[in-house]
């Protein structure tokens, strides 16, 4: 399917809406309504406007039954020619870099000389259906070929079980457990230390905020809906702070808690990305190159592995394609869904015993300079809005690189719900 060599992929742009708690400052927005912003900022700020572009990519996790064709909706409403074909994705929270590999993929084959990685999540809008027997009955009601059917269809709705609301649950269809207590279990299995955890959630405030103070920010997040921050940024907490609230899925003895974890979020980002001869064409920049993607899936079901483990998979078997070592990155971006999933991720690739018998190495992958580790803040400090973080990394990433100059490597791992990782490496 090749269309000649394969080309170098450019990270032209990115922008993001700032992201915010559950039910603040979006809780009247949809899906829609933060997509196609965020997708008309980005058209807007690369003059992009009437520009038919190869294919807009992105999908949300949370959504209702008339989000169905998203992402094509709002590439209809961002200012891009209404030839620009899209599509949805979804793999957890994973879409947003998924969406990106994708693209970069069309890309360097040829297909495609310039595309669009989005996503967007709201949980102040989560989708609350109606329960089963309603469903059922309304559906019945419908199909009735005769005023005697619709009725006996009817009646079926005097039963007051018929108005018990389904209410999305925050739990594995497999397991019924929720993504912080396998967290939690998986914590408890490494040995992680509430200690260990809080100390990387006040780093990630940190560095979120000296970023912001320092401008960074300034062409990756607009100003909208009267924020021009993440309204989840504390950097004013403290570990005294942080050591007072209990554990959120074990309260005896749970090291997890509602400072060290990412919070319920909304919000909606969007990444540009294309040929290097199509950006130069239109004078624009080249920040950072994607140059490899890989995706694992683990068994969580079976207890020797974490639900959010796939990470600790996906990047050796990265690194053994592309000849390089753990350490030859000059930047790592490994989103915190937990600071403990963070922290195990590493404890499993410094372990001799892990490496050996889960991943088949000689020894232990190597260890991290936590210098090097999230250095403008991640999603304990920003939120997560799970089909946009993977933008939020990618746009983060690509600047800090493109700042570093000629050269620069960086690392992505993001964990996904399923037992599933998707990771990239970016380059200047």
């Amino acid at each position: 399917m090749n269309h000649g060599p394969p080309r170098r992929v450019a990270i032209v742009a990115a922008l993001r809406t700032p992201f915010a708690r559950s039910n603040t400052a979006y809780a009247r927005l949809s899906n829609k309504d933060m997509l196609t912003d965020v997708l008309r900022g980005l058209v807007e700020r690369t003059g992009l406007g009437g520009v038919r572009l190869g294919e807009v990519v992105g999908g949300a996790v949370m959504k209702h039954s008339r989000d169905w064709n998203l992402v094509r909706e709002c590439t209809l409403s961002s200012g891009l020619d209404a030839a620009t074909p899209a599509y949805d994705v979804q793999q957890a929270c994973g879409t947003g870099l998924e969406a990106c590999i994708l693209v970069a993929n069309k890309i360097a084959l040829g297909q495609i000389d310039a595309g669009i990685a989005c996503g967007t999540d709201t949980t102040s809008d989560a989708p609350v259906a109606v329960s089963r027997r309603m469903q059922r009955a309304l559906m019945a009601i419908n199909g009735a070929k005769t005023q005697g059917a619709k009725l006996a269809a009817a009646l079926k709705l005097l039963d007051p079980r018929a108005f018990v609301p389904e209410i999305p649950v925050n739990a594995e269809p497999r397991t019924g457990l929720s993504m912080g207590q396998h967290a939690q279990r998986t914590a408890d299995r490494y040995g992680i230390t509430r200690e260990a955890q809080d100390a990387l959630a006040l780093a990630s405030h940190q560095h979120l905020a000296r970023a912001y103070d320092a401008g960074f920010f300034s062409d990756l997040v607009m100003q909208y809906q009267g924020l021009a921050r993440d309204n989840n940024l504390r950097p004013d907490t403290t570990l005294e702070k942080m050591a007072k609230l209990p554990g959120a899925f074990d309260r005896e003895k749970g090291t997890i808690t509602a400072a060290n974890s990412s919070p319920l979020t909304d919000g909606a980002s969007a990444v540009l990305l294309a040929s290097e001869e199509w950006a130069r064409a239109r004078g624009l920049p080249v920040l950072a190159y994607l140059s490899a993607g890989e995706v694992a899936a683990v068994d969580f079901v079976d207890e020797r592995e974490g639900l959010l483990m796939g990470g600790a998979y996906a990047v050796p078997r990265m690194l053994q394609k592309r000849g390089l070592a753990l350490g030859d990155f000059d930047f790592y971006e490994i989103h915190e869904a937990f600071a403990s999933v963070v922290l195990c991720t590493l404890a499993a690739w410094e372990s001799d015993a892990f490496c050996r018998e889960r991943l088949g190495l000689p020894g232990a992958l190597g260890a991290i300079e936590r210098d090097r580790l999230n250095v403008k803040g991640s999603s304990i400090a920003a939120g997560h809005p799970f089909a946009a973080t993977g933008g939020r990394i990618v746009g983060t990433l690509a600047k800090a690189l493109s700042e570093a100059g000629s050269g620069k490597k960086g690392l992505i791992s993001i964990c996904a719900a399923g037992g599933q990782a998707v990771t990239a490496i970016l380059e200047t």
